[in-house]
């Protein structure tokens, strides 16, 4: 049996990008927009789209091959626009790549968003029930984990409100908690811990390494690198669409933050920023130390 969770080969994801000044200002353009329309709809089922004008399209990833396995914690790390979130939404189905190939083996839940897989309309309960089904849960397995999913969120008292009528907070928390605790063999989370308290962010960080010790397989983004830091051990560094590294978690770290623009290494004090200070106080240069009393230019969360 093999023991690769998630297999992506050569996966890549393209978005046209909307055109600007090109509406139907004459008859001609609207005689011939039918036949253009088909022309960009026949582009777009082709296999071959590698070839597809840059000015017309935008690669939010680009030819990348991986394998995670089972029962491994991996961050996904990179800047704002490097393809994380397209990332985990190919793997989550909700999108579709353009090309390449992807295997998984076992159950999906993700939250990939405040609400994911909510329906406003429903209350707290009905959508506990219908996300449980939608992933292949019985209602017997559902009510086995039903008291365990309402305590962790804490929405007791809320339980029966429509959705719609919670705060940001409270469908984080109820969408987590159905996320982690209906038994996901693969659990893929994206940046949406952050709207939860401090207190609750704990519990989360505690219950996805409980997850890990149990040998299913999580795939994470998050910003904060000492969260990425305390719950994975391998990362995957994306760049512009397509990954950079794969390595341990410390490394990935690093190479993340020396790409980042960070504060020069020293600097020295002007005469122009002495007129800012009282007249006895003179500063003639800092700098940043470590732990260890080395001079550098990188320091993390937890440092």
């Amino acid at each position: 049996m093999s023991d690769i969770a998630i297999k992506v080969e050569n996966l890549s994801k393209r978005y046209r990008l909307l055109s600007q000044g090109r509406g139907n200002n004459s008859l001609k353009d609207l005689l011939l927009s039918p036949l253009r329309n088909l022309r960009e709809i026949v582009s777009l089922t082709k296999r071959n789209v590698i070839e597809a004008e840059q000015d017309d399209y935008f690669w939010a990833l680009k030819d990348n091959s991986f394998e995670i396995k089972k029962g491994e914690v991996v961050a996904i790390v990179g800047r704002n626009g490097a393809g994380k979130t397209t990332l985990l939404k190919i793997l989550s189905k909700i999108t579709a790549p353009t090309s390449g190939r992807i295997e998984i083996n076992g159950r999906v839940n993700s939250l990939l968003a405040v609400g994911t897989g909510f329906n406003g309309e429903l209350t707290g309960r009905e959508n506990v029930y219908m996300n449980g089904t939608i992933h292949g849960m019985s209602r017997k397995e559902i009510n086995r984990k039903f008291d365990e999913i309402v305590d962790f969120a804490g929405v007791e008292k809320f339980i029966d409100m429509p959705v719609k009528r919670y705060s940001s907070g409270m469908g984080v928390r109820l969408g987590f908690a159905v996320a982690a605790f209906l038994e996901p063999e693969i659990l893929i989370i994206d940046e949406v811990l952050a709207v939860g308290d401090i207190a609750f962010q704990n519990k989360c960080m505690g219950k996805m390494r409980e997850i890990g010790q149990e040998g299913r397989t999580v795939l994470l983004v998050s910003h904060n690198m000492q969260t990425v830091k305390r719950l994975s051990q391998q990362g995957i560094l994306l760049r512009s669409g397509k990954i950079e590294m794969i390595d341990s978690i410390e490394s990935i770290v690093s190479s993340y933050m020396q790409g980042i623009e960070k504060i020069q290494q020293g600097s020295d004090i002007t005469q122009e920023m002495h007129l800012r200070y009282p007249p006895k106080l003179e500063i003639h240069r800092f700098e940043i130390t470590n732990s260890s009393g080395k001079e550098t230019r990188e320091l993390l969360m937890d440092e």
